[in-house]
């Protein structure tokens, strides 16, 4: 075979995603975070940015930050403006499929195409330094005593945070409609909330509330996990007599109508920046806990996850 012709063969294989990774160039990616800066998804979104481009199969990684409606104002952006594109990614997570359920937006998840779980992480609550409270017994009086009376600050509504507010209230037999949440935008927004004493307690993800937690200036009450967090002293729920476990985890979506072949090529990608120094300095940082997942597996996990949160939300008087 004649070099133009050699040359002509891999443009080829090239154009429809044949080539193994390492033959590819590494790509200039573009990275959706469906909510505003300071979140969990924006540290997800950046911290897998990072290690993409020390794995080497990322040149550069753009961000673009879009906050809103949990999530499906992002979704509909990258819905409407990437179709086709094999360069695109979109953060998304368990919050998406609980704000999906509740808001019912014009676009849906199933537009766009799996690619990986990532993490999972649990929900911790907290209150502010100055709080007239001190342990989650002391909220759970005062929530029986005037549900309207105790603000419960976090994510969009349909968060896990959210709906583990409305679990653990049927379980001390107040009516989850009677929950005063306070939906934000973003976590930015929610931890400036609770450090102005503008809520009661606030709910999300350990890592976005860890530094606060560390410096006195929020007090941990409680962890939605099954058992205690590695090297972390809050009791869970459970253990405080209120029987609520919930997880929240975090993955990424390929753009609309992608091909086969560059839906493997981008998950090629990210499992191989999954194993970067970078990444794994990450879930350390963050306490996230690894719950790496793709291809038909993870498709077969979305769909079993929309059904359980649903008959959740609907069992919690939320739907």
């Amino acid at each position: 075979m004649r070099r133009d012709e050699f040359l002509k063969s891999l443009a080829a294989l090239a154009a429809v995603g044949a080539l193994p990774l390492s033959a590819h160039a590494a790509a200039n990616l573009k990275m959706m975070i469906p909510a505003n800066p300071g979140g969990g998804w924006d540290t997800t979104g950046r911290a897998l940015g990072k290690a993409l481009q020390e794995a080497k199969v990322a040149d550069s990684v753009s961000y673009d930050n879009k906050g809103g409606a949990a999530g499906a104002l992002g979704l509909a952006q990258f819905v409407n403006s990437s179709k086709g594109d094999p360069n695109a990614l979109m953060v998304m997570g368990a919050v998406m499929l609980g704000g999906i359920i509740t808001g019912k937006p014009p676009v849906n998840l199933s537009q766009a195409t799996p690619i990986a779980r990532l993490i999972s992480e649990y929900n911790v609550y907290v209150l502010p330094a100055n709080s007239q409270f001190k342990t989650m017994a002391d909220v759970v009086a005062q929530l029986k005593k005037d549900p309207g009376s105790v603000k419960w600050g976090g994510g969009s509504r349909g968060s896990t945070e959210h709906i583990a507010a409305c679990m653990l209230a049927r379980e001390v037999g107040v009516d989850p409609a009677r929950i005063n949440y306070v939906a934000f935008r973003g976590g930015g927004e929610a931890t400036a909330a609770i450090l102005g004493g503008n809520v009661t307690v606030g709910g999300s993800g350990y890592s976005e509330f860890a530094e606060y937690i560390k410096a006195g200036k929020m007090k941990a009450i409680a962890v939605t996990s099954p058992t205690r967090l590695k090297g972390i002293a809050v009791p869970t729920l459970k253990e405080q007599g209120i029987n609520v476990e919930l997880g929240n985890w975090r993955g990424v979506y390929g753009a609309p109508g992608i091909t086969d072949a560059q839906r493997k090529a981008l998950t090629d990608m990210v499992l191989a920046a999954l194993k970067t120094k970078a990444w794994q300095e990450a879930l350390v940082k963050n306490d996230w806990t690894p719950a790496v997942m793709s291809g038909p597996a993870f498709d077969k996990f979305v769909d079993d996850e929309f059904a359980m949160l649903r008959a959740t939300m609907v069992k919690a008087g939320m739907v």
